[in-house]
């Protein structure tokens, strides 16, 4: 067994951070760009007068920051090569953003806008896998050339974790000629949608409450007659561009459907997978930076004469931390890899488990982490001069969405006990 990272990925990291230095840095502090991460964050971030979105100015920064890493060849570096991409591989990714979310807040990532230098595209597979040749064409392409972007309209007000429930229902109706559905309904938390061309709007379109089966996804254009953004729901990490948004006799025709009808539920979960493994890996990142940076402040810092390093219960702390750091980065980069082995469709029959295993226990850790960086720095890490409490609230929401944490136990408890999975035959005899 050989744990090393291949060579050609340490050579990439090093490129990487090359990259940073050359590009992103400078474009950080150019113009008091540095308001965005410093003590100023949260203000510089947010139009508190327009419903708390995010400004212009920050948005506007964060794309200035990919199209450089567009023209460098990183930004699309996940994306198949067809689309202007690399292949990126989930090992490769999940090292990358282990890796930058070590190093702190910056430009180069900063994931409350799901931002990164080395984008994370969740729709190019839900589109490859389900789109036609021509949504294809239309939304890859147009999302990477910034003519197309599609927010995701599946989670509803009265219905959080269980989709099956939903609501929202569509009905075929022709309008003028031409054969469509009518949507009616609501949703919640559909993010993006200030900026978002279409809404993948999941409804109900035969069956009954609770059946898998019989959800459709459906492309529809925003700004569309029917469809309105209610209001956007502030959060505990500020700005917000989640907003409730409501369909009201919405008509699309049947091109917008996205992959078979009554078997949307399936899209909804397809790219689920390379999300979680991301995200858990960023959270790991995110903690191992809590610890070192408390590390360094506890060497430095002397009351009464003495690093505060020497005391068992500044030391004990972060040496559990740190400890969990370690075994969690084994178990991400091991299940990435092997998400590398198998065909997308296996994932979730072979390694779903594990992939919740780390999300989960990442996106806690990391929570854990900040906290105890907090204290650590005492007063000034409760202060919004370092960054810790930003880490917190940040990450705090990844324990809820992308499926909550006990979304994800339940999952690994179904794979364990075998409900589900591969030792699902193994109980069977």
């Amino acid at each position: 067994m050989d744990f090393a990272l291949p060579q050609d990925l340490v050579a990439y990291l090093a490129e990487l951070d090359e990259f940073i230095a050359r590009e992103i840095k400078p474009l950080e502090q150019q113009d008091d760009n540095i308001r965005f991460f410093d003590h100023r964050r949260e203000w510089a971030r947010t139009d508190f007068e327009n419903g708390g979105l995010p400004r212009h100015e920050w948005e506007m920064l964060l794309r200035e920051a990919s199209i450089r890493a567009d023209q460098a060849g990183h930004w699309r570096f996940s994306a198949p090569k067809k689309y202007g991409g690399k292949d990126g591989s989930n090992l490769w990714m999940a090292v990358i953003r282990d890796r930058f979310a070590a190093m702190g807040l910056g430009l180069h990532n900063d994931l409350q806008n799901e931002h990164s230098i080395v984008g994370n595209f969740p729709f190019v597979a839900m589109f490859e896998h389900f789109g036609t040749e021509e949504q294809q064409h239309e939304f890859i392409l147009g999302g990477f050339g910034r003519t197309r972007r599609t927010a995701f309209g599946l989670t509803e007000p009265l219905h959080g974790s269980d989709a099956t429930h939903m609501e929202t229902r569509a009905v075929r109706e022709t309008r003028d000629g031409v054969s469509g559905w009518r949507i009616d309904g609501e949703k919640m938390w559909t993010t993006g949608m200030h900026v978002a061309t279409h809404c993948a709007t999941f409804a109900r379109t035969s069956g009954k409450d609770g059946d898998a089966k019989g959800i459709t996804c459906f492309l529809v254009p925003n700004p569309t007659e029917g469809l309105v953004i209610e209001e956007y729901l502030w959060t505990f990490n500020m700005p917000t561009d989640h907003p409730r948004v409501s369909f009201t006799n919405v008509w699309v025709p049947d091109s917008a459907v996205l992959g078979p009808v009554d078997g949307g539920l399936a899209i909804a979960q397809s790219f689920v997978h390379q999300n979680r493994i991301r995200q858990a890996a960023s959270s790991l990142g995110a903690a191992t930076y809590c610890v070192e940076e408390s590390v360094k402040y506890a060497r430095e810092r002397k009351p009464f004469g003495a690093e505060l390093a020497r005391n068992q219960g500044i030391q004990f702390p972060l040496v559990e931390l740190a400890t969990q750091c370690e075994m969690l980065r084994t178990l991400i980069y091991k299940t990435a890899w092997e998400m590398d082995q198998l065909e997308h469709k296996e994932i979730e029959h072979q390694l779903s488990d594990k992939i919740s295993m780390c999300n989960y226990y990442a996106n806690r850790l990391v929570c854990e982490a900040a906290d105890r960086a907090m204290q650590v720095h005492g007063g000034i890490g409760y202060s919004r001069h370092k960054p810790f409490e930003h880490i917190y609230r940040h990450h705090r929401r990844y324990r809820i969405t992308e499926g909550a944490e006990e979304i994800q136990m339940r999952k690994v408890g179904a794979y364990l006990f075998g409900y589900l999975g591969p030792r699902k035959a193994m109980f069977a005899k």
